[in-house]
């Protein structure tokens, strides 16, 4: 990823865990939150409109199995298990969602947070920059 993405990503990430709804949802990335076990705890905007799915229709649901079974290979949910057992885990790889209505390459960064003890996703185009530029305008992924 570029460095200035990288640099704003790791910013996002600091303070993700003291933002409330409002503020994940004014953020220009996809963001999940995940439980131990990979249910959704929080979901935001853009990865809403990305997915085509409403945030009600995804908090509380298990994403690897009820979200994005596609998810549930070895690159992702492996690293996901691997870092909750560890309680250490920040990655970044690209990644492929297969969904019918919006199939798209992503780069995907995972981080395991010591504070909430859960991990969150972070969404970004294929290049790791943003997905949109202001609370309303999405970028068409790739």
């Amino acid at each position: 990823m570029p460095n200035r993405y990288t640099q704003q990503i790791d910013e996002v990430l600091e303070a993700v865990d003291t933002m409330n709804t409002d503020e994940l949802d004014r953020l220009p990335y996809g963001m999940i939150q995940l439980d131990a076990s990979g249910r959704i705890l929080n979901y935001n905007a853009v990865e809403s409109k990305l997915a085509s799915l409403r945030k009600e229709d995804a908090i509380g649901k298990q994403f690897f199995t009820e979200i994005a079974p596609c998810t549930r290979v070895q690159e992702f949910y492996g690293r996901f298990k691997e870092g909750v057992i560890r309680e250490a885990l920040d990655t970044s790889f690209h990644f492929h969602f297969a969904f019918k209505q919006n199939p798209r390459d992503v780069t995907v960064r995972l981080l395991y947070s010591r504070r909430s003890r859960t991990v969150w996703v972070l969404i970004s185009d294929h290049e790791g920059k943003p997905l949109a530029t202001t609370e309303s305008e999405t970028i068409t992924p790739r």
